[in-house]
């Protein structure tokens, strides 16, 4: 009988390791590619992959629908956005985007992926990563510093009547910028309800011109909310930044997303607002 795993070695045989090991009597397949195609220095010290800069992906079967794949993508940050799109678009959750060390040249990013379905699908996004990556690199071998928009007009001069609207709540206005908050609630362990003051809330920040503005902002969404989010702000071209949670044992539990995008103040507001509506989706279902 061929093995459910079959189709990791052909989507992923020729670009990452592949390795097959009992766990428990389970087995457990697994493909990592390191990142030696650009020198990494932590305090200046040059670190081998061997050392945490290996993107892996491990399979097991899953308990509902084929294999279930969960993994760490070691990324530049030039490549995580493109990456996360087509992670997202091949059907693998993003969970997580962090760093794990400090003073790393060039700056490195981890993020997590997961996923349940049949193998070959899995497969092939966790292939599409590892094409994207060097497809990237492959363009520009080194790393670029930014996101390649230039500076912002010194003074802002953001319409926040404009911005409300999209909103559909007043915001708070400081000299040209302007903020919108919208608070959510959870319970910690101590009993205690916290929400909007404590921190526990989304919000959206903007500076710069009508034309030319950049936005910032964190989202405080559940669990079954993350994907839907995650890809209707990659939709809008807003750029993810970190995603990691803020408190421990609250209920429900909340998961933290930073977001920064750059363009037109109102396609950007509305970029936000279209995420936050599928919140309220997903709360209904």
């Amino acid at each position: 009988m061929k093995s459910p795993f079959f189709p990791l070695i052909s989507v992923l045989g020729t670009i990452a390791v592949c390795t097959f090991f009992l766990w428990f009597g389970t087995t457990i397949a697994a493909a990592a590619a390191e990142r030696n195609d650009v020198p990494i220095t932590v305090e200046q010290a040059r670190m081998a992959p061997f050392m945490g800069f290996t993107s892996w992906a491990a399979f097991a079967p899953g308990m509902k629908d084929g294999v279930m794949v969960m993994g760490d993508m070691v990324l530049f940050e030039d490549e995580v956005n493109p990456v996360m799109s087509v992670a997202l678009d091949k059907g693998l959750e993003v969970t997580a985007l962090h760093n794990h060390f400090f003073f790393d040249e060039p700056k490195v990013y981890f993020m997590h992926i997961g996923g349940e379905g049949p193998a070959d699908k899995l497969a092939e996004g966790v292939r599409a990563i590892f094409d994207k990556v060097k497809e990237i690199r492959t363009a520009n071998a080194q790393p670029t510093k930014s996101f390649g928009l230039g500076q912002l007009p010194e003074k802002s001069s953001i319409d926040g009547e404009a911005i409300s609207q999209v909103f559909g709540q007043k915001g708070d206005a400081n000299n040209g910028m302007y903020k919108v908050t919208i608070g959510r609630e959870v319970k910690m362990p101590c009993g205690c309800e916290v929400g909007n003051t404590m921190g526990v809330n989304t919000w959206a920040a903007f500076a710069g011109t009508q034309d030319d503005a950049l936005v910032v902002g964190d989202f405080a969404v559940l669990e079954n909310e993350l994907q839907t989010v995650l890809k209707t702000l990659r939709g809008a071209n807003i750029n993810i930044v970190a995603i990691h949670q803020h408190m421990t044992g609250e209920n429900p539990r909340m998961i933290f997303l930073h977001y920064y995008g750059r363009g037109k103040a109102l396609a950007l507001a509305q970029g936000v607002k279209s995420a936050i509506n599928t919140q309220a989706l997903a709360a209904n279902n």
